[in-house]
């Protein structure tokens, strides 16, 4: 017996993107944010560590995953419009951007859109 699939399905994958490739038009959304904190607050080590020497840590952004428009990059900064309309403000320096599937980022902005106009 012989069967065959017609489905052909695609695998869209966020790539991450560095500050200088992010262009006005794209969907972006936030990977990871780095925050730091002075040395002499950090109790997680045995080992002391100087008092002038802050203490980087890496933690999954809070709205993972969200879209956002970006409207104007200007080194460090990229400014980009969130689906209901407030513009947000990205250090690249402290938020690791990853760049949306065209495709993927265009649809779910116009769903997101619409949620928005149903309300």
């Amino acid at each position: 017996m012989r069967t065959t699939s017609e489905t052909q399905s695609a695998t869209n994958v966020a790539t991450r993107v560095a500050g200088e490739d992010i262009q006005k038009g794209d969907f972006v959304t936030v990977l990871s944010e780095i925050f730091e904190v002075p040395s002499f607050l950090w109790n997680c080590s045995d080992v002391s560590l100087p008092p002038d020497e802050p203490v980087r840590a890496r933690y999954t952004y809070t709205s993972n995953g969200t879209p956002y428009k970006v409207s104007v990059v200007c080194l460090p900064f990229v400014y980009a419009k969130r689906p209901r309309g407030a513009m947000a403000c990205f250090d690249i320096r402290r938020h690791e951007l990853v760049r949306l599937d065209r495709e993927s980022g265009r649809s779910l902005w116009k769903l997101l859109r619409k949620k928005k106009k149903k309300k």
